[in-house]
């Protein structure tokens, strides 16, 4: 569809960007990448060539940042929400991916603003750290996340697993997070996701070849609580696809030297596709 569309960068108190459409959208989306760190721009474009006045922000890594995702606070998006219902929008959704799902689902439940999230391979639990903290350490493992000053609870990894793979080539590192649930199961139910405490529309979208981590499993059990407490998710998933779903317009995600993540360009697409109108129904409302 066409669409007229104003985008400027930011800056302050975080890179990234700004895309509002002509006319103005009741629909304000908050777009979160996953452990790239990147602004996810191509992806808040796709959402306002759909109508929906979209960002996305660079939340670590960037200047004054935490270098990795590392007891990043969830004040950050918080504040990406502010600047999202300054615009006047009558609806605020978030859509991330990977980690960006854990950050969407956590602060939906925090702050109740949040209308609609779209988790893209989420995960049920808080996990550890990736990469170093302000203070430049990796280890001991600390909370990935941080609210009112105080880390949630997390599931450290266990770092006597070692990967299948050859060291010198890219890794599943799928087989990793499912021993550190098992190693640490003593710590998984505190640091479980209560995604029943959203009071905003769920939507999941896993594959069933995901070989980041078991994203599949993972959006299960979400919706499993979400349904126990008398709330509903949808899931939309396909067994082929792997960690990167890839959205109409998208084209296929990068290979990546480091890590295998599953799935194939059509399966990915294939979900994709899939999930748009789900998505696209959400973000309306």
């Amino acid at each position: 569809m066409g669409v007229n569309m104003d985008e400027r960068e930011l800056t302050e108190p975080w890179e990234g960007v700004f895309i509002t459409p002509r006319p103005l959208s009741h629909t304000g989306v908050l777009v979160l990448a996953g452990s790239s760190g990147r602004v996810e721009r191509d992806r808040a474009r796709l959402l306002a060539r759909q109508g929906m006045t979209a960002m996305s922000i660079r939340w670590f890594g960037g200047p004054g940042q935490s270098p990795g995702i590392c007891e990043i606070p969830l004040e950050t998006f918080v504040s990406a929400i502010d600047l999202l219902e300054s615009t006047g929008v009558c609806r605020i959704c978030l859509l991330g991916a990977s980690k960006g799902a854990e950050a969407a689902l956590l602060t939906s439940i925090r702050d109740p603003r949040v209308d609609g999230v779209v988790a893209i391979s989420p995960t049920s639990v808080v996990w550890g750290n990736v990469g170093p903290g302000r203070d430049g350490q990796q280890r001991p493992y600390r909370s990935s996340w941080t609210w009112k000053g105080q880390p949630l609870p997390f599931v450290p990894y266990d770092d006597d697993w070692t990967a299948a793979e050859p060291a010198n080539g890219p890794v599943a590192i799928r087989g990793w997070y499912e021993r550190s649930e098992r190693t640490f199961a003593d710590m998984v139910r505190t640091a479980e996701i209560p995604v029943e405490e959203s009071r905003a529309d769920v939507l999941l979208v896993a594959g069933g070849d995901d070989e980041m981590w078991p994203s599949l499993p993972f959006a299960e059990r979400l919706v499993a609580r979400r349904r126990t407490a008398g709330r509903t998710a949808r899931l939309i998933s396909l067994a082929e696809a792997g960690h990167r779903p890839r959205l109409p317009g998208e084209g296929p995600a990068a290979a990546s030297p480091r890590f295998l993540y599953g799935g194939d360009a059509v399966a990915d697409a294939e979900l994709g596709a899939a999930a748009w109108p789900h998505i696209l129904n959400l973000l309306r409302g």
